[in-house]
């Protein structure tokens, strides 16, 4: 893959996360046969207040953990289909990666995404790197300076990031995970860093229900998460919006968001 332009240019947004690898013997498993993951969903909390859910969406949907360029005071979205490319000669991370896909597909409404077969096609593209050419990788994509800093200040294990335009629209999103981790830590990678890709970059360490806590490690796409997913890509929330113009129509979002959710999950009224 060819490095990015000069990130002051073009590059807006990164965030990043440095995850702990939880030991698992299988190689392909999707996060519905892990029992790391099973033991999560199990205890998971998914009924939550109209103040939690907004609470946690104004955190992520705001802001950025780590910014080159750009305003980080609006809402940042794709406005266009989403379309992944993977490149990677690891075929069991790509199948893998393609039902994370497709489970975020699914989950959320008004979402376009799906995997494509070609690089020039996609707007998302996923680089999956063995753990020893992660920061080539890192210093490939943003220089030499900037991936010193990464690895000094956060030492992460996946990242991402996109850039956006003038109308915070984003245009492109790059995403890195490491393949030779254990199968837990591959989908919490790919989950997160795919979902922050789409917008909700900015971490938090204030709100314990969402993955993009970094003291969070999920494998999964749990039910705190699809609502800020959703929130985010609601139609009436526009890319560009500033906190006083989403809240004004966050309430009748919400009540959509609330059955869509409670749907998709079977959860109970």
């Amino acid at each position: 893959m060819s490095a990015l332009v000069p990130p002051a240019l073009r590059f807006a947004l990164l965030a990043f996360a440095a995850l702990t690898s939880v030991p698992d013997t299988a190689t392909t498993a999707t996060a519905g046969e892990l029992p790391a993951v099973a033991s999560r969903q199990r205890t998971e909390k998914k009924s939550f207040t109209d103040a939690e859910i907004v609470d946690g969406f104004f955190k992520t949907a705001f802001g950025a953990e780590y910014h080159l360029a750009g305003r980080v005071d609006r809402i940042r979205k794709f406005d266009a289909p989403v379309r992944v490319f993977a490149e990677t000669d690891r075929a069991d991370r790509k199948v893998q990666l393609g039902k994370v896909v497709a489970d975020i597909a699914a989950r959320v409404q008004h979402l376009d995404i799906a995997m494509t077969d070609t690089s020039e096609a996609a707007n998302v593209r996923v680089k999956l790197v063995r753990d020893r050419d992660l920061y080539r990788t890192i210093t490939s994509f943003y220089g030499a300076e900037k991936a010193r800093e990464i690895r000094t200040s956060l030492d992460p294990q996946c990242l991402s990031g996109f850039r956006k335009n003038e109308q915070f629209e984003i245009e492109h999103s790059d995403v890195i995970l490491t393949v030779d981790v254990s199968d837990f830590t591959f989908l919490d990678c790919a989950y997160e860093e795919v979902l922050q890709s789409l917008g909700p970059i900015n971490d938090t360490a204030s709100v314990p229900w969402t993955m993009f806590n970094d003291n969070v490690s999920m494998g999964y796409f749990d039910v705190y998460d699809q609502y800020i997913l959703n929130l985010l890509y609601d139609p009436r929330i526009k890319a560009g919006m500033t906190v006083p113009e989403v809240r004004a129509v966050l309430p009748e979002v919400l009540v959509d968001v609330r059955a869509w959710v409670r749907q998709v999950n079977d959860l109970k009224e």
